[in-house]
């Protein structure tokens, strides 16, 4: 069944006949925005996890999965609401790099709960990103903009939300390198807050070096301020292309999956 983008305030959305003793339920936790295009991303990534749980055979038998979602801020449900009731969960952030909220919010949270219900068992997994098949999504939302893979005369500016955390940021330059391969011009990565240069600066940056086309690959999870801003600014400063922001690409469903059933081999370890 399809839920509604809005979801509700107790947190769970039932996937295709809701929880199963035989799976682990999966809290994924996501950011959280005011902007309600956002929800609706996380309801629409969600909505495609519940398809490729039910169609996958080898995870455990096309046994549906109890999916909750949460948020670290600006709406509902938190992740304390969210394990209500559960007595073992994984919990996933739906974050694209490790950074304060995956190591330091998301704990916290995490061992509040615990402080409350010792008897609750998490298993909690990695970020989403870094991931190759990440940048596999990011070629589909160029590929949908007009802009096919590895074209040399074409240089991308890969757009990241930015961080005070100069290891996630590092991870984005990581990830900008390893793209450069695919056959691009170049690939820059750029940062909308917190580092530079901003995808802006990027950009006029490429144009000035001679780049024969701009575009941006906005390495976002879902619309709101980032993605608007990175929009409006790259625009102006010379862009051909803006890409759609990641949202409920196929990989990252891919990716969800695998950090799930990795959490339940091998956690990630939280202080106490």
């Amino acid at each position: 069944m399809r839920h509604s983008p809005v979801i509700p305030s107790g947190g769970t959305v039932p996937l295709a006949g809701g929880t199963s003793p035989g799976r682990v339920p999966l809290v994924a936790v996501a950011h959280g925005s005011r902007d309600p295009r956002a929800a609706a991303t996380v309801a629409a990534l969600l909505d495609g996890l519940a398809d490729r749980s039910l169609a996958d055979r080898s995870l455990a038998g096309r046994v549906p999965l109890d999916v909750r979602v949460a948020y670290l801020d600006h709406c509902a449900p938190t992740l304390g609401q969210a394990l209500t009731g559960l007595r073992e969960a994984v919990v996933l952030p739906l974050l694209l790099t490790e950074a304060y909220h995956s190591r330091v919010d998301l704990p916290a949270a995490l061992n509040e709960v615990r402080a409350r219900e010792p008897r609750l068992r998490v298993r909690y997994g990695h970020t989403l990103g870094p991931h190759p098949l990440l940048l596999t999504a990011l070629e589909r939302r160029l590929g949908e903009a007009g802009v096919p893979a590895g074209d040399p005369d074409t240089a991308v500016v890969l757009a990241s939300a930015g961080s005070s955390d100069a290891r996630a940021n590092a991870v984005i330059a990581r990830m900008a390198q390893a793209w450069r391969r695919s056959g691009w011009w170049t690939v820059t990565p750029a940062y909308a807050s917190a580092a530079s240069p901003t995808p802006a600066e990027a950009v006029a940056s490429l144009l000035r070096a001679g780049a024969p086309r701009v575009v941006v690959a906005p390495y976002l999870l879902a619309p709101g301020f980032f993605a608007d801003k990175v929009r409006t600014d790259a625009l102006a400063a010379g862009a051909s292309v803006v890409a759609e922001v990641l949202g409920a690409a196929p990989e990252l469903v891919d990716v969800v999956l695998e950090r799930y059933e990795v959490a339940q081999r091998e956690p990630v370890p939280v202080a106490g």
